[in-house]
């Protein structure tokens, strides 16, 4: 199974309503990475770290194995306010959003990193773009 399979399963494992809320969670996820205002994807890599989950995320963009996170995990780094607001706007519970986070995250972001570097945000973006038009384009 490839990256696209392995990311859209579990996707899929976590949300089970359709394809919407699958892309829903694909574009939360993205936005987490290339947030210009928190500093995209080595802000977010700098907030794992504040909350001592830096080798987790550091696994992530590293070439070796990904290291697991779980729902509660992303609920400390991102705060329960902040997963608060991402589930009322996507109409989902706080729990599925934490672990669908924690689901897709890692894999987004090992895909994006395949050298173990952080591209810089305007490749990041084109990135998305394209991971975005492989997984839901049918």
């Amino acid at each position: 199974m490839g990256f696209f399979d392995d990311l859209k399963k579990g996707v899929m494992e976590q949300f089970l309503g359709g394809g919407e809320q699958h892309s829903k969670l694909m574009d939360l996820a993205t936005s987490l990475i290339t947030n210009r205002e928190s500093g995209g994807l080595a802000g977010l890599a700098q907030l794992f770290q504040s909350k001592g989950l830096g080798d987790a995320i550091s696994s992530w963009i590293g070439t070796g194995q990904n290291q697991p996170i779980t729902g509660d995990q992303i609920k400390n780094v991102l705060g329960s306010e902040q997963i608060q607001l991402f589930a009322q706007k996507l109409g989902l519970s706080s729990e599925d959003i934490s672990k669908g986070i924690a689901s897709v995250l890692p894999q987004i972001i090992d895909h994006l990193t395949p050298h173990g570097q952080v591209p810089d945000q305007g490749a990041l973006e084109q990135q998305i773009a394209a991971l975005k038009d492989k997984l839901f384009k049918a």
